[in-house]
């Protein structure tokens, strides 16, 4: 294993919209916005294969707001043909949840099993007997825990009914808007997770307001959120790159619908926490590289499965805000030509950060010891 887990309080890494060359963290830093649409379309198509790095396109190894299920929400939104979810509440979900984008959030939950070295979570939960998914998307981690966890009661929660009707007998999904009063009674869950939901939430205080109203005393939240904003410590990311717009074209349109992707690079979940009334806070972010450039086998495996989240449906994560942003069909088309080539390329050894932060709700009578660093970790 490398050492590309740091195990520290959150603090604030970088500016949103920076992305990082040479000398790692604390080098110099190229800062670019947002390129318009139009320097796409003015570059031009190229092949995603060239005859240096030529490929085989297929090949594997790159690799309060319940409701039941009716047919409003049912009725799904549509942009260039691919859906999202109906108006539900004050929800705004930035994902397709089509047939092709779920393979994509499987892709990403193997991705991060594998970043968390094979583990599900990491708070040091004990005995579970009720536990809460927020956002939960395809299931798939709900499912999973259930399995691990046969006497816990799991519950999964998202805006989208896109999960599977065949799951073992201790899960159930249910139609809930986390962006309004959970319906959840108080004390009721021992642990609540919650995974890649930024872009997602008005309010990250009052949304882990809401986490420590339902988890009992001494239960735990867990929160796994990814920073878009693409990095490397090498000089293989120049600014106008389309890997390094990637970054902001998220960032930038998050602030157009009132929604941060900034919550890792700004700490946000450990703020959160702490102003929530949580104890015990621990952050531990971790280097995820994308593409096969690790020498390290581990890391290597990741930064596959990480270009393959990506790669398997490029539209379905970029498609709603190139909308928002008034990006044109041709001009995603193009900036998505020049990702993939670049992502083919092997040329940039890039990767972004992810952080875990959980925290415990604190006995009745129990005093509040703050936040503590986690154990290192080789």
């Amino acid at each position: 294993m490398t050492d590309n887990h740091d195990t520290e309080t959150t603090k604030p890494v970088l500016p949103a919209t920076t992305t990082t060359s040479g000398g790692g963290e604390g080098s110099a830093t190229a800062t670019t916005g947002l390129l318009p649409p139009e320097h796409w379309t003015q570059l031009g198509r190229v092949a995603i294969y060239d005859e240096e790095n030529e490929e085989d396109p297929g090949a594997q190894d790159n690799l309060s707001s319940t409701a039941s299920i009716s047919s409003s929400i049912l009725k799904y939104r549509t942009i260039q043909g691919r859906t999202y979810h109906s108006e539900v509440g004050n929800a705004s979900y930035w994902g397709t949840n089509d047939a092709r984008h779920n393979n994509s959030l499987d892709i990403l939950h193997h991705l991060f099993t594998l970043v968390l070295d094979g583990k599900l979570f990491l708070a040091p939960v004990k005995n579970p007997k009720k536990v809460l998914d927020v956002g939960t998307g395809t299931g798939i981690w709900a499912i999973d825990f259930a399995d691990q966890y046969p006497d816990a009661t799991v519950i999964g929660t998202d805006i989208s009914p896109i999960q599977p009707s065949w799951v073992p007998s201790n899960v159930r999904f249910d139609i809930e808007d986390c962006t309004r009063d959970w319906s959840f009674a108080d004390n009721d869950f021992d642990f609540v997770h919650i995974r890649y939901l930024s872009g997602c939430i008005p309010d990250w205080f009052e949304f882990f307001r809401q986490a420590y109203r339902v988890i009992s005393p001494g239960g735990y939240l867990e929160s796994y959120e990814g920073s878009p904003n693409v990095r490397s410590d090498d000089d293989t990311l120049p600014p106008d790159s389309a890997i390094a717009q990637w970054g902001p074209l998220f960032v930038n349109g998050g602030k157009l619908i009132g929604r941060s992707f900034s919550v890792v690079d700004e700490g946000l979940q450990a703020k959160a926490m702490a102003a929530a009334g949580f104890v015990d806070i621990q952050t531990r972010r971790i280097k995820v590289p994308s593409g096969p450039w690790p020498a390290d086998p581990h890391q290597k495996e990741i930064g596959l499965f990480s270009q393959h989240a990506v790669e398997s449906d490029v539209e379905g994560f970029i498609l709603f805000f190139t909308n928002v942003q008034q990006w044109s069909r041709e001009q995603v088309q193009v900036y998505i030509t020049h990702l993939l080539r670049e992502l083919h390329s092997k040329k940039h050894h890039v990767y972004h950060y992810e952080s875990v932060v959980w925290g415990r709700k604190p006995q009745v009578d129990e005093v509040p010891a703050g936040i503590s660093a986690a154990p290192e970790v080789a």
